[in-house]
């Protein structure tokens, strides 16, 4: 049987760029530390599969020597003097999908005579924080009275994303790649990511992350898009950036959350700690986290109680997360987003994107499944 020839340091580059131990591969490829030990060598066949196990082209393993796979976005993590690790599969493929999806987004746009969106790059870090978290707020309509009159601070969210789409500012929140269910998100890794363009400005949320940390997400990756900045982000409300843009950028969402203003108005000193929190995060629609660290911010309390009762508060909120599956289309359309999968399904109606580029990008195999996604969108052949 035929053997080819395959460089150790390639099988192992492919290993650990999936992530994997070499007991998971041995599972599937008994002989596989003998592969990558150089002691054997595979197939084609055999060599074919390990590439679609571990998500890799065939062709890297014919590489003089292993890809370099830089991140193509700015990478504004927090890295606390420590190197960063390289970045995982997962992290890189749903960067390179989003990519994907803003330059048919763009192409899309551009040929229904779209303008830009004038607030991308509007803002700069020499401007005042609350003056732009203010104009954000109203750019969106972001109304805090509104706010207040929905039941959850889960709702608030959507309304949230509902109204940043209505900009027209793409957003997707997903804890997978594309629709795989096996390839997950870390939000240990990263919490979201902003890709700047002035027709196609699109926010991606880590859908892995707790539904607490995914309005901060959103607010902090629209700083990035006034700043006219793509950026790689972890930002949460507890997090000390060592990074001016990053420093900038919480503190807009910060405000644009929560003013600083009507917080004093609202907080009550003589009120015990966790009780406002909880009294103030139902009036302003946000989670516990943020209003902890608005109420530090507004200079109630020290940075010590500020941090012993975040970690508290996360604990308790993780606890009473739950996961769900849920309905597979509103999950789609908010894992494409609506802009996105309206556009793009109203395109393949009409003959101008073939279906195998719309599924590729929506990550739908089926006609029926995507005939009914078009449903609940409203679109009609």
């Amino acid at each position: 049987m035929l053997r080819v020839e395959v460089k150790p340091e390639l099988l192992r580059w492919g290993r650990e760029r999936a992530g994997m131990q070499i007991d998971a591969l041995i599972n599937r490829f008994p002989k596989y530390a003998e592969w990558e030990s150089g002691n054997a060598q595979p197939t084609l066949k055999q060599l074919e599969k390990l590439a679609s196990t571990v998500h890799a082209p065939i062709g890297y393993f014919f590489l003089p020597e292993p890809l370099e796979e830089p991140l193509p976005i700015p990478d504004f993590r927090t890295i606390e003097n420590k190197p960063l690790k390289r970045p995982s599969l997962e992290l890189l493929d749903t960067i390179d999908l989003c990519q994907r999806r803003q330059d048919w987004y763009r192409e899309f746009a551009l040929r229904e005579g779209d303008g830009p969106v004038s607030h991308v790059g509007s803002a700069s870090l020499g401007n005042d924080v609350e003056a732009v978290a203010a104009a954000i707020r109203t750019a969106i309509s972001l109304d805090l009275e509104e706010r207040r009159s929905l039941s959850t601070w889960t709702d608030a969210l959507r309304r949230f994303i509902e109204n940043v789409d209505t900009l027209g500012v793409l957003v997707m929140l997903s804890g997978i790649v594309g629709n795989n269910t096996h390839r997950k998100l870390d939000p240990a890794e990263f919490r979201g990511f902003a890709l700047a363009d002035d027709l196609a400005p699109l926010v991606f949320i880590n859908g892995a992350d707790t539904k607490a940390a995914q309005m901060f997400t959103l607010a902090h990756e629209l700083a990035h898009l006034w700043l006219g900045e793509s950026a790689l982000s972890d930002s949460t409300p507890d997090s000390v950036q060592e990074r001016e843009i990053e420093r900038w950028c919480n503190k807009v969402a910060a405000e644009l959350l929560v003013p600083i203003s009507s917080l004093r108005l609202e907080y009550e000193r003589e009120e015990k700690l966790t009780k406002s929190a909880a009294r103030l995060a139902r009036r302003f629609k946000v989670s516990t986290l943020v209003i902890l660290r608005r109420i530090y911010d507004a200079g109630e309390i020290s940075w010590d109680d500020f941090r012993h009762a975040y970690d508290a508060e996360l604990e308790n909120l993780k606890a009473r997360t739950k996961g769900s599956g849920g309905n597979f289309y509103p999950t789609q359309s908010i894992r494409t987003g609506k802009r996105f999968a309206s556009a793009i399904v109203m395109s393949t109606l009409e003959g101008r994107t073939s279906f195998t580029e719309s599924s590729q990008l929506l990550g739908i195999k089926k006609a029926k499944t995507f005939d009914s996604l078009a449903l609940f969108l409203g679109i009609t052949r």
